[in-house]
């Protein structure tokens, strides 16, 4: 088996992986991880081996360069007299989803990014994660009950 050209990869997995770099840093903070995840991807991709799961594979980068780009952020705090406009405007209910996301703990919140998101399999998550297949299902399945409960005591 042989790997597909990378263009392919990044336009068959692009938007899952700008899906779950959303969940994880936000809308606007997302294409940088994106633009990141794939140079990452781009450098590493000759050595990789043909049997690999590009999708777990490049969702798994994507989560380090979110966390990478989030702790670069908090050592390198910007104050601005004045806020630059922004460039695209979220989709509408995306600023509820994503204060209710930031209210779930880490793992549940990458859990349910990964799972509904990204649609890959808990197994997968658990290896992205580093813990069981029935840990990451736990941690999707508690994010989904808290975004439900946090849903319906705004919906009252």
């Amino acid at each position: 088996m042989t790997l597909p050209p990378f263009e392919l990869v990044v336009e068959k997995h692009g938007p899952t992986v700008l899906r779950v770099c959303r969940a994880i840093l936000g809308y606007h903070e997302a294409e940088d991880a994106w633009s990141e995840t794939f140079l990452a991807a781009l450098r590493a991709y000759p050595d990789l081996d043909p049997n690999t799961n590009l999708e777990a594979w490049l969702v798994t980068i994507a989560k380090r360069k979110a966390i990478d780009q989030h702790r670069s952020a908090a050592r390198n705090p910007t104050p601005t007299a004045e806020l630059p406009e922004a460039a695209d405007a979220p989709p509408d209910g995306y600023d509820e989803l994503w204060t209710a996301m930031g209210e779930l703990p880490l793992q549940q919140r990458e859990a349910v990014a990964y799972h509904h998101l990204a649609g890959l399999p808990y197994a997968e998550i658990a290896e992205i994660l580093g813990n069981s297949e029935a840990a990451a299902r736990r941690a999707s399945a508690d994010g989904m009950k808290k975004l439900r409960a946090i849903y319906q005591g705004a919906s009252r």
